[in-house]
């Protein structure tokens, strides 16, 4: 019998390619938001003022990436440009009343998502997994 694979960063890779599919799948059906649109919205949500740089950091991807997301965010309705009330070339984002619907919409089919993946895993790996996949999201390689 072989070996199982160890090959962690493409397993990760297959993983969250797998995920981001089936979730964006299911997200567009009850909430008309991808798994990126998602994280963007928690994100405002969680953090008032956020500025696009700001989500950029907590999102982990480049400002230029960014943009493109608060555009699209944006053209739906979803989130809000506003001033920076003390940096004049930065602007805030706020959740619009769609997005924070688009929120509750999503959060059934995020539970239910969860649940799936603890019946998959098992309650003790799946908490050991959420704690080993958040030291690797903020992990900084030398």
């Amino acid at each position: 019998m072989p070996e199982p694979d160890q090959r962690l960063f493409f397993l990760l890779q297959r993983a969250a390619h797998q995920l981001r599919t089936a979730s964006d799948r299911r997200l567009l059906a009850t909430a008309g938001i991808t798994t990126a649109q998602l994280g963007a919205l928690f994100a405002v949500r969680d953090e008032p003022g956020i500025t696009q740089q700001g989500l950029a950091h907590t999102l982990g991807l480049r400002e230029s990436a960014v943009t493109g997301l608060v555009g699209r965010l944006t053209a739906a309705g979803l989130v809000v440009k506003r001033a920076h009330p003390r940096e004049h070339r930065a602007v805030v984002l706020e959740l619009t009343d769609d997005g924070a619907a688009a929120l509750d919409a999503a959060q059934p089919e995020v539970e239910r998502f969860n649940a799936e993946a603890r019946a998959l895993l098992g309650e003790d790996e799946f908490t050991r997994t959420a704690a080993a996949m958040r030291a690797l999201a903020y992990w900084e390689s030398p």
